[in-house]
This record gives C-alpha cells, sequence and structure tokens, in this order.
C-alpha cells in the first residue's frame, strides 16, 4: 500500500459541550474508496465535516502531507471536494450552472463564460452522471435523485484529489445507487481517494477498499470489508445479523434480522 493521503490523528470534535468525535484516527492512501459507517448519531457527519475543515477540531487532519489548518480556504476547495447531505437546491439555477460551480475553486466566478479546460471538466461530469439532457432544466424543477446526480456531477466537476461524500446514494433508485458508487470507483481507479459516508452495508461491502465503523464517535473497526464489516461487528454496533455470502469475487452482505 501506498503512503497516506489522507491522516486524522487523534480527531475529536465537541458540539454544544458534547463529545461527538472522540480521539479518532486512521490513514487512508491514494486512489483508495474507504466507506465510512455507523448507526443514526454515530458521528459520521462530524467526522467529514472536521476533515474537510469545516468544523473546529482538537488533533490533526491532514491531506497530501498538509494539515488541512494550514489550507487557505481556496487550496482546501481545490485539495478536497465536498458533498454534503441533503442535495438542497433553493435557486432555479440551469442544472449545468449547478455542475459549474465546481469549477469556482478553479477560479471561474461565471458559468456563463467558462474557459475551455472548465467547461470541458464540466461536460465530463454531467456525461458520467447521464444529466447531460437535463443540462438547461431549472435544477428546482428536477427530481430528487436527479438533483443527486447532479450535485454529484459538480463534485466530479472539482477534479479535485479527494473526495468527501456524505450519504451521496440517499434518495436514488438501485441503478443510479450503483452507478454512483462505480462512479466513485472509477475516480479512485484514476488516482482519487474518496471517503465515503453510507447506510448501505452492501454498497460499502461490494465497492470499498477499506471499511470504517464508528460507533458513538469512536472508530471500533476499521479495514477490508469482510473484516471491518465482520458477524461481530454487525451484532455490537448495528444489532442486526446478516445474509453473507460471495459474488463475482465480492462479498454480499445483505441485513437480515434484528439481533
Amino acid at each position: 500500500m501506498n503512503s497516506p493521503y489522507i491522516v486524522a490523528d487523534r480527531l475529536c470534535v465537541k458540539l454544544s459541550g458534547r463529545v461527538v468525535v472522540d480521539d479518532v484516527s486512521f490513514s487512508l492512501p491514494r486512489a483508495c474508496l474507504a466507506a465510512l459507517v455507523g448507526p443514526n448519531g454515530a458521528g459520521k457527519t462530524t467526522l467529514l465535516r472536521a476533515l474537510a475543515g469545516l468544523l473546529p477540531a482538537d488533533g490533526t487532519a491532514r491531506v497530501g502531507g498538509d494539515t488541512v489548518a494550514s489550507l487557505s480556504v481556496s487550496e482546501r476547495a481545490r485539495r478536497m471536494a465536498y458533498l454534503p447531505q441533503g442535495h438542497a437546491v433553493h435557486w432555479p439555477l440551469p442544472v449545468r450552472d449547478i455542475v459549474a460551480l465546481g469549477r469556482y475553486p478553479h477560479g471561474a466566478t461565471d458559468p456563463s463564460r467558462l474557459a475551455p479546460r472548465d467547461a470541458e471538466a464540466v461536460e465530463r461530469a454531467m456525461q458520467a452522471t447521464d444529466i447531460t439532457s437535463l443540462a438547461d432544466r431549472p435544477a428546482t424543477e428536477i427530481s430528487g435523485g436527479e438533483r443527486s446526480r447532479a450535485v454529484m456531477a459538480r463534485v466530479l466537476a472539482v477534479e479535485a484529489p479527494v473526495i468527501l461524500a456524505d450519504e451521496p446514494t440517499a434518495s436514488l433508485d438501485p441503478h443510479y445507487q450503483i452507478e454512483t458508487m462505480r462512479l466513485l470507483r472509477n475516480a479512485t481507479e484514476a488516482g482519487t481517494t474518496a471517503l465515503v459516508v453510507t447506510h448501505d452495508l452492501g454498497l460499502a461491502a461490494r465497492f470499498a477498499d477499506t471499511v470504517l465503523v464508528l460507533q458513538e464517535g469512536r472508530l471500533v473497526a476499521s479495514g477490508a470489508p469482510h473484516e471491518a464489516l465482520s458477524s461481530a461487528t454487525l451484532a455490537d454496533v448495528f444489532r442486526v445479523g446478516a445474509f453473507r455470502a460471495e459474488h463475482e469475487g465480492k462479498p454480499v452482505i445483505v441485513p437480515w434480522v434484528p439481533s
């Protein structure tokens, strides 16, 4: 495994005086897809936001050898493309302009006057997410699943070496859930490091190189999917038993019964 590109070193986050992320340490190399899983309230979103430099935290977060705290806002935006939960869009901007926001960290401040390099990045991202036909439609007039794909295209348009995605498959039908994870898989095969929050243990097992399991703010398991998502972890952390198998060389994990 190559040298770490994302490093969390004893990260702790308090919100309203309550410890939400508690002494979390891990590292991820370049060209890695990692899934961050855990029950509701485990601290997954908080940890992702701390890594992105969006929340104050004790400990250290590093990306590409630099501490996140030492990077300017613009450099953080170029180095880490962040996809929050919810995919809310409040203005009737054309979908193409939403995607073009991904080029803002590179100096593209006007979606209607993109340089050729920026326009090409936007077009590649829309093609990858299958939203080219939506380019001219107002983002407020498309479905929730289509908005999810549009904001994923915005993330891809950044062409950052790191993607931090919070539940990118939420509200998507099965076809686009799989396509979204394939997009992230393809991005990592091209050298990107992706950390993805998901509640879908099956997608995590199928697509991730590494799974990180949070419980009450602490990292309680990590490793390859079949190791991190062991029967004991599923019972202790998620309170479920699961159907387990293998298909096309990948682990299949389907939560089946409460434990």
